[in-house]
């Protein structure tokens, strides 16, 4: 057997060696990755505590078969703590409870899918990871009538009442058809999502407008049943939330976005949930409009 040369007292003791081996070998892999600079309570603790609300697939939901939390906000979340070296803590929480629990400090982000809008900017500030907007859509048998946006005026199109896409879609049809000389969209108020969906297949509907990441789920979950009609009526960004006091925070967060962008987790994500329409090339900071 050979024996290596050490010189005198520059070689560790074979027991003090193979604990030091046995430590490297269990420490996690998030521990080992790291190099950006983080807030001392997060450096402290190991971890950043992000609030989630799971029922809004395909951004973030409970995978029916394992009842396990999942979704492309879930994996972005977990790739961006791994490039900050550190674990995510979740908690999960209604839509209602998200932005009183990050101004209160029970928790460090927002990791669910909120729309960057200026008027959340009084309090709330944002890393900006993905395009979104009011997507009209319509079933699959249209898809040769209804290809463009264009295509929607004169027609009867669905939005749930009780969001944005309803007062978007009237405003387009205003501009766009109306201020063109062309008939105006009929806009008529869903109870919701699901309603919407009912009533589009069932021929109420010639068109509806939801969120594209919906859509996008809708279409995974009824393949060739709907197509997209054209592109968003208005674009905005879906954006990480951090207290509007926490800027470093969300600068450590967004250096991570970028290099989960590099790196190719996040076009991963987005093949996997069918997001890749709604793909940006780099994290923006308060960009939503």
């Amino acid at each position: 057997m050979m024996t290596a040369h050490c010189p005198a007292g520059r070689c560790l003791p074979a027991a003090a060696f193979a604990l030091m081996s046995a430590l490297a070998a269990a420490t996690p892999a998030f521990a080992q990755q790291g190099g950006i600079p983080l807030p001392a309570a997060q450096k402290s603790a190991g971890q950043i505590v992000v609030g989630i609300e799971t029922t809004y697939p395909p951004m973030a939901f409970k995978d029916p078969k394992t009842n396990e939390r999942a979704g492309f906000n879930v994996e972005l979340v977990n790739a961006i703590a791994k490039e900050l070296g550190i674990s995510v803590k979740w908690e999960e929480m209604s839509f209602e409870q998200l932005m009183t629990s990050l101004t209160t400090g029970r928790i460090d982000m927002i990791g669910t899918a909120i729309s960057d809008l200026p008027s959340r900017r009084e309090k709330l500030t944002f890393v900006d990871y993905l395009a979104t907007g009011a997507q009209p859509f319509a079933l699959a048998a249209k898809a040769g009538e209804l290809k463009s946006n264009a295509d929607l005026c004169g027609k009867t199109v669905g939005a749930p009442r009780t969001t944005s896409y309803m007062p978007v879609t009237v405003a387009w049809s205003e501009k766009n058809c109306k201020g063109a000389g062309k008939p105006a969209i009929t806009v008529n108020g869903t109870a919701g999502a699901t309603a919407t969906r009912l009533e589009l297949k069932q021929g109420r509907l010639d068109a509806a407008v939801l969120g594209p990441e919906y859509v996008a789920y809708l279409m995974a979950d009824e393949p060739n049943t709907y197509a997209f009609v054209g592109e968003p009526l208005n674009k905005t960004l879906f954006g990480l939330a951090f207290d509007k006091k926490n800027a470093e925070l969300r600068d450590a967060v967004a250096k991570a976005t970028a290099a989960v962008m590099k790196n190719g987790a996040y076009q991963q994500a987005l093949k996997k949930f069918g997001l890749e329409r709604q793909r940006i090339s780099e994290p923006t900071i308060d960009a939503g409009q």
